[in-house]
């Protein structure tokens, strides 16, 4: 899987994250970041031309893959950002505590072997007071729906970079101890084991 993940795999996720319906959802939260911003996972800069430079203090741009960095940082460039890259895991963010207003997170927590371990980081590193902006597919509301999310998840996750189709994301983050009191959620286009979308903001 070494040359499938350094040189297939992000060019299929920069595809597959970068249809229509999945940027016309990064369009509802991105543009609420503000001030020190640390994005988990921004994988080839898909969300960048969403922030809005002059709410943008400062932009850590968090990602395992310099595969991915190097496709994400001429589009930071363009924007004017202040990006700094972090070729890092959410498991183990390289931050102070408190250090950022924003937490950007979309499309990326099905892919992180650990979540709850991620989710607590994101939680140490965030300012009191600040936001945890996330935009997620995951468990669908559909029994037959389920069916094939646990049916297709071992070759979903073989060939997709860890993806698991059907991670229940309001759980998680309660179970982490975030509140979210504006949680959406419907399936957008797609195939609909890996469309059923949850997003918002959580303190």
């Amino acid at each position: 899987m070494g040359l499938y993940s350094k040189f297939v795999l992000p060019k299929l996720v920069h595809y597959a994250c970068g249809q229509k319906s999945a940027m016309k959802q990064r369009g509802k939260i991105i543009p609420l970041a503000k001030g020190k911003v640390l994005e988990i996972g921004v994988g080839s800069g898909l969300n960048i031309p969403y922030y809005d430079a002059k709410r943008v203090d400062h932009l850590w741009a968090l990602d395992p893959s310099n595969e991915m960095w190097a496709i994400a940082q001429d589009n930071a460039c363009e924007k004017h950002l202040d990006a700094e890259f972090i070729q890092a895991g959410a498991e183990s963010i390289p931050l102070d505590n408190n250090s950022a207003d924003t937490v950007v997170i979309t499309y990326t927590l099905c892919t992180i072997p650990d979540a709850q371990q991620g989710l607590a980081e994101i939680k140490r590193v965030l300012k009191p007071g600040g936001r945890l902006l996330f935009c997620e597919h995951g468990e669908a509301p559909d029994g037959d729906v389920r069916l094939w999310q646990k049916r297709m998840g071992p070759a979903w996750r073989f060939f997709g970079g860890g993806c698991h189709l059907d991670r229940p994301i309001p759980l998680l983050l309660e179970q982490s101890g975030f509140r979210s009191s504006d949680l959406e959620m419907m399936y957008i286009p797609g195939w609909k084991p890996a469309c059923f979308n949850y997003w918002g903001t959580a303190v």
